[in-house]
């Protein structure tokens, strides 16, 4: 899962690149980077946190008022600097491209290139498959000028070789600003205008949120399948270029996407909410005798408050962040999430001490962090430890762009509730269900009838992820995770 941005500004683009991308932090931790356009590319992008690869010597060289960005955490590939978004071609015209998503056959496709188009690709990042596609479609157009039909074109070729899921924006060098959205829609793009000048500011990006704070406003999302293409006079285009059943992934209201975003036109806030007050009822029915409800900071707060106000129990915020240490879900190597969990999370005794507590949180993964909790909640006194996840268990690989792709991966993957419990240490685990996850955001978008609810139950949305392809991605994972334990010893 990453953070995408494309902006065609009437000022320093930098500025906007800059803001939108902290207010994206959250979607990758691991490399960031941009790359903005005067007449030529200008490309900054590394290891690191945003704040730390775009220092002042860094932005004032990226000058132009055109500019893609990109937040990443590791998906394919193994995280080195070589990986980091935005990628760029210099032919045909030159083009800049981020990508949010995962390339499920991309070995498949990396040795296609080579074989037939005489392409190699530099990197273990998959964006280079996505960007390579698009340009030898537009290649193939012989023109000097691209109108709409030929963005549309070359998003068709892409769509029609890619397996997984993408949310892309790219821009090309003196024809256009373009953006487009896999056909099942399961990654989140968003799109917005800002009329500051003469012609109107554009933007997209994968959070709402972002176009918030660059003050874009008319936000709308791009649709399943949609491609949106600005043309040099700054003229919106758009075309539905391939139908699916759109199939959002259910995971960006559970964990990933701040409260503040609007994602298919339901407020993550708003859908968190509606799953504590889910769960608060299977509570009820259990008859769980529960002193005080604590969320573990800080995608479970607005859950873990509306449980305890249905429940008219205790709310405490008794496990204290530093919030300088990142989101462990998203760090490349277990080792890294285990030493982090106590560096990142502090109880608060008192709260807990002799204390029947309920924690809450959105999800249990791997159980390495849930297990490290508890442990610290009970050596702080509690009577009974309570763990609540207001996600279904997590049993299969995703495919689509989270970084859980082999199946050993998961503590529940062949574990019920009291398995779990066992496992991580808990006195009982509750787990919401997967149709009161799929009600709660249907509650604000009724007109969603589908999700991507792969990795709670198997089933892979795009129709094309086989038996053979999962056991070629969990082998390429697994390579990639021994080689980066060999780095780190």
């Amino acid at each position: 899962m990453c953070g995408v941005i494309g902006v065609w500004a009437n000022g320093p683009v930098i500025r906007d690149l800059y803001q939108g991308l902290l207010a994206m932090q959250h979607r990758g931790q691991d490399s960031a980077g941009a790359i903005t356009f005067d007449g030529r590319f200008h490309a900054r992008k590394g290891n690191g946190l945003v704040h730390d690869i775009f220092t002042p010597e860094a932005v004032a060289r990226l000058t132009g008022s055109i500019g893609v960005g990109h937040t990443r955490y590791p998906t394919v590939g193994g995280g080195g600097g070589e990986d980091a978004q935005p990628f760029q071609l210099n032919s045909p015209f030159g083009i800049a491209m981020a990508h949010n998503g995962n390339v499920a056959n991309y070995r498949e496709l990396r040795g296609e290139l080579y074989d037939v188009h005489h392409r190699l690709l530099n990197s273990d990042c998959d964006v280079e498959i996505i960007l390579n596609l698009f340009a030898e479609s537009l290649a193939r157009e012989r023109t000097r000028d691209l109108a709409p039909e030929h963005i549309f074109r070359a998003v068709e070729a892409v769509m029609g070789k890619v397996k997984g899921s993408f949310s892309v924006v790219a821009y090309i060098a003196d024809q256009g600003l373009a953006a487009f959205r896999d056909p099942y829609g399961i990654k989140p793009l968003a799109f917005g205008v800002r009329r500051d000048g003469l012609l109107p500011s554009y933007a997209f990006a994968s959070e709402s949120v972002s176009l918030n704070i660059m003050n874009f406003g008319e936000i709308r999302d791009v649709e399943a399948g949609e491609a949106v293409f600005i043309d040099k006079g700054r003229t919106v285009h758009r075309k539905r270029v391939r139908k699916g059943r759109p199939s959002p992934c259910l995971f960006e209201w559970v964990y990933f996407a701040r409260p503040d975003t609007v994602i298919d036109k339901v407020n993550v806030y708003k859908c968190r909410v509606n799953l504590g007050r889910f769960l608060a009822a299977e509570i009820r029915r259990r008859k769980l005798a529960v002193d005080v409800v604590v969320p573990v900071p800080d995608s479970a707060r607005d859950a873990a408050i509306e449980i305890a106000r249905r429940l008219g129990l205790k709310y405490s915020e008794a496990l204290v962040k530093n919030r300088y240490i990142g989101r462990t879900f998203i760090m490349p190597a277990a080792g890294k999430r285990r030493s982090s969990v106590r560096q990142k999370l502090n109880p608060i005794a008192s709260e807990i001490k002799g204390k029947k507590v309920l924690l809450v949180d959105d999800s249990i993964v791997r159980g390495n962090t849930s297990k490290a909790i508890i442990e610290m909640v009970r050596e702080a006194g509690a009577r009974k430890v309570y763990f609540a996840s207001y996600s279904p268990p997590l049993r299969h690989p995703c495919v689509y762009g989270i970084d859980m792709q082999t199946k050993t991966e998961f503590v529940a993957q062949d574990a019920d509730e009291a398995a779990v419990a066992r496992r991580i240490g808990a006195d009982k685990v509750i787990y919401q269900t997967l149709a009161a996850l799929e009600k709660a955001a249907r509650a604000e978008n009724p007109r969603l009838e589908s999700f991507c609810a792969a990795c709670f139950d198997g089933v892979y949305p795009t129709g094309d992820i086989t038996p053979d392809l999962l056991e070629d991605i969990e082998a390429d994972r697994k390579r990639d995770r021994d080689g980066q334990l060999e780095l780190d010893i």
